[in-house]
């Protein structure tokens, strides 16, 4: 009797209950029967749970076929694995960006360039293809990209150091067939950032100053380049124009194309699955889901006006850590604070929201309460952060862009320029309670993943330029643009040190399965979306300011820093493909392989036959 056929299989299950996953593993190497025990689910559901630290009561990813084979993925297909250094800027990378393909991605950086990478070389190695300076323009440094949709025209934001020492963004449409430039477009503040709304068409931002805590911001559409064709055609057309009360102003904006999400990509209310599951009941054959986790033309007075006023950089993303612009947005607001006392302030903010109420057109009720006819259509968001109470940005505002807004075509500054009612409403505002500092969409738009440092609980404003203190703690929400509600769990690991008036963005990129986030710590985060736990740390020397992942294979992440490096990251996994000795091909010609098993045959003949 072998040693083995002791112990039932109901033994060796408990023992291996016991036992660390690692250990289970090796113990599967001895017997086929400890082997066929070692992939029992009942085993590695415990595992999971106890290994993750996972609460029970959250089920298992609907699209997972096997609680072993969800172990391993988060195990074995997280890419933290440093794989490679990108060491091309000599200053502070500030964001990346990947193609839609996935086969490049762009870097911009403080020392004022944006440069291309291709991901798709042979030895696996990510090489740089093209960097182009925004020096000559005048610009004092490259803060964001993004691609189009058909992977033909880069965005690049910067800042750009305009006359008399102000400082204002501008946005440059490159192209990449020839690198040439095609366009640059106005930005203010800079921190807008701008983002396409289509493959020819941008959304740029301005502002300008109304009262001393109040203003106007105007988002913009452009067009990317002027066909020799369209000489007589619009490139420019206002799309929305915003008041701002209390020094708020937008920034980050961001376009979400959101479906009908008939197939979400992620299930975040975890009592409502349980409850889906209780009513379903017991079923014959697990069926896995198929989930898709796979410039505005101003006034001469209005010119000379802004010049007076010295517009610069919104003074909420300041960072101490850099050089920063002479002046400030808020620079004549605080030279007004001055002279005016807080009680005439008060009296012009009161002022401000009566105006505000007359003149702002009714919001979009689609949006909250769809009707029959549009429940069924793709809608377009325009996402931005802004607020009501100080100038920190502490809301996420959302307006709709129909379909006739699309185009540049019509009246550049709308019929509305006569109307009565001048100022366009927010379609819905969703309230942080924190400073914001990053947001980023899942690939099916359903979801935005907002980074935030929370305010103290209960605190109240009293003077919009003296925000309440910030926790190092940073937040990140998970906001579902159909229900337009935010989730209850948030996700922590990260934190960030810099205090209210100097903190910076800190960008995160959403996957299939995972979103990442940078930090003050010196560290990138990955964390799974639908466990909701933390499942890697990549390390830098300096504060990570941006990480990405290739949309193109989520097993590949990209981190940037303040140590002026790029780091590529790989899952374990297809770290020990690219190591694994590749296998050398032995093609076999018809012929010889004919003649070499006949001439076999005839030998076995021959012995038989004993001739």
């Amino acid at each position: 009797m072998e040693w083995g056929q002791v112990l039932p299989d109901s033994l060796v299950l408990e023992i291996f209950l016991r036992l660390p996953h690692e250990a289970v593993l090796r113990a599967s190497l001895t017997c086929r029967q400890w082997l066929a025990v070692s992939r029992d689910e009942f085993l590695w559901r415990a595992l999971f749970y106890s290994y993750y630290r996972i609460p029970r009561s959250v089920p298992r990813h609907p699209a997972a076929v096997s609680w072993y084979r969800e172990f391993k993925r988060l195990f074995d297909c997280i890419p933290c694995v440093e794989v490679q250094t990108l060491r091309e800027h000599s200053d502070q990378v500030l964001h990346l960006a990947f193609s839609h393909r996935g086969h490049r991605f762009s870097s911009c950086s403080k020392d004022c360039t944006v440069k291309l990478w291709d991901t798709e070389r042979p030895d696996g190695n990510i090489s740089l293809v093209h960097s182009c300076s925004m020096r000559q323009f005048n610009w004092g440094y490259t803060q964001f990209s993004q691609f189009n949709a058909d992977d033909s025209l880069l965005l690049v934001s910067g800042v750009y150091l305009g006359p008399q020492n102000t400082s204002a963004g501008e946005i440059a449409v490159i192209s990449l067939e020839n690198y040439t430039l095609l366009s640059r477009v106005r930005n203010k503040p800079y921190d807008v950032f701008g983002c396409w709304l289509n493959e020819t068409h941008l959304i740029s931002g301005n502002l300008h100053w109304i009262g001393n805590m109040t203003s106007c911001s105007v988002l913009w559409l452009n067009k990317a380049f002027q066909d020799i064709e369209s000489e007589n055609v619009n490139v420019v057309k206002r799309l929305f124009k915003i008041q701002n009360i209390n020094a708020s102003t937008i920034r980050t904006v961001m376009v979400a194309h959101c479906r009908r999400h008939d197939n979400p990509d992620l299930v975040l209310d975890y009592e409502a699955q349980s409850q889906a599951q209780r009513q379903k009941g017991p079923q014959k054959q697990h069926q896995p889901l198929l989930f898709d986790l796979g410039s505005e033309e101003e006034d001469e007075e209005e010119e000379k006006e802004e010049e007076s006023r010295k517009e610069g950089r919104c003074h909420s993303f300041n960072t101490a850590r850099l050089p920063q612009p002479i002046i400030s947005n808020f620079e004549h607001v605080i030279q007004s604070r001055k002279n005016i006392g807080p009680k005439e302030l008060a009296i012009e903010t009161k002022v401000a929201q009566i105006m505000s109420r007359v003149h702002t057109k009714a919001p979009d009720s689609s949006l909250v309460e769809p009707s029959e006819s549009s429940d069924g259509e793709d809608k377009t968001y325009l996402l931005f952060t802004t607020g009501s109470l100080t100038y920190s940005p502490h809301q996420i505002g959302i307006k709709r862009i129909k379909p006739d807004q699309m185009t540049t075509s019509g009246p550049v500054l709308g019929a509305e320029r006569s109307s009565y009612e001048f100022f366009d409403s927010l379609d819905h505002v969703i309230d942080i309670h924190g400073h914001i500092i990053g947001m980023g969409l899942s690939p099916d738009h359903r979801y935005l993943y907002v980074n935030s440092r929370a305010w103290p609980a209960g605190c109240v404003i009293s003077d919009p330029m003296s925000p309440p203190p910030i926790a190092e703690e940073i937040d990140l929400h998970v906001i579902d643009l159909k229900s337009l509600r935010e989730e209850r769990r948030s996700l922590r690991a990260h934190r960030a040190f810099t205090p209210n008036d100097e903190c910076f963005f800190i960008f995160l990129d959403v996957s299939r399965d995972f979103v990442a986030s940078g930090a003050e710590d010196k560290h990138g985060y990955i964390w799974d979306r639908h466990y909701n736990i933390c499942l890697a740390r990549l390390a830098h020397n300096d504060v990570v300011n941006s990480v990405a992942f290739s949309p193109a294979d989520q097993e590949l992440l990209l981190s940037a820093s303040d140590d002026s490096t790029i780091k590529v990251w790989r899952s374990p996994r297809m770290v020990r493909l690219a190591q694994a000795p590749a296998r050398p091909s032995k093609p076999r010609k018809l012929l010889s392989s004919w003649l070499c098993r006949n001439r076999n045959s005839s030998s076995v003949g021959t012995v038989n036959g004993k001739p």
